[in-house]
C-alpha cells in the first residue's frame, strides 16, 4: 500500500506529545498537528502519565497544560526537561502572566501560550522551535 505525503507539510515524520486533561482540548491539538503530516502523536490526560508516555515515545515535540490534576504543567515540563533537556515544550494556558512566563522558562519551558491562540499559528511556532523553516 503506498501512502502519498505532502512534502509541504513540515511535521512529516516528527512525533508530538499532547499532555491536557480536557480530551476536547487534547484531540484538536492532535488533529492539527497531525493534518500537518506528524507521524505520530500520543495524547495523556495528566502530567504523569505523560511523563509515562514521553519515556516510550521518545517527542521531537511536547505540548503541556499548565492545570491538570495530578502533576500539573509546571511540574511535568520540569521533569520532561531532565529526560530530554532539547526537545521543545510548549505550555498551554488560560490565564497568564509575566511570573509564570518567567518561572516557565527558568524550568526549562520554550514557550508559553494561550490556550486562545488558532492552533495553525501554533503549528507555526512549533516549527520553528522544530528548527523547521517555512
Amino acid at each position: 500500500m503506498q501512502i502519498d505525503v505532502d512534502t509541504k507539510k513540515h511535521g512529516v515524520g516528527k512525533t508530538v506529545l499532547v499532555v491536557d486533561d480536557n480530551a476536547a482540548v487534547r484531540k484538536m491539538i492532535a488533529g492539527a498537528f497531525l493534518s500537518d503530516g506528524f507521524k505520530t502523536c500520543r495524547e495523556a490526560e495528566n502530567g504523569q502519565e505523560g511523563l509515562e508516555l514521553a519515556r516510550d515515545l521518545h517527542p521531537d515535540l511536547i505540548t503541556l497544560d499548565l492545570s491538570m490534576p495530578v502533576l500539573n504543567g509546571l511540574e511535568a515540563a520540569k521533569e520532561l526537561r531532565k529526560l530530554y533537556p532539547k526537545t521543545p515544550i510548549i505550555l498551554f494556558t488560560l490565564f497568564g502572566d509575566g511570573q509564570l512566563q518567567a518561572e516557565a522558562s527558568r524550568i526549562g519551558v520554550d514557550l508559553v501560550l494561550s490556550k486562545t491562540t488558532p492552533l495553525k499559528h501554533v503549528v507555526v511556532l512549533a516549527h520553528r522551535l522544530l528548527g523547521v523553516k517555512d
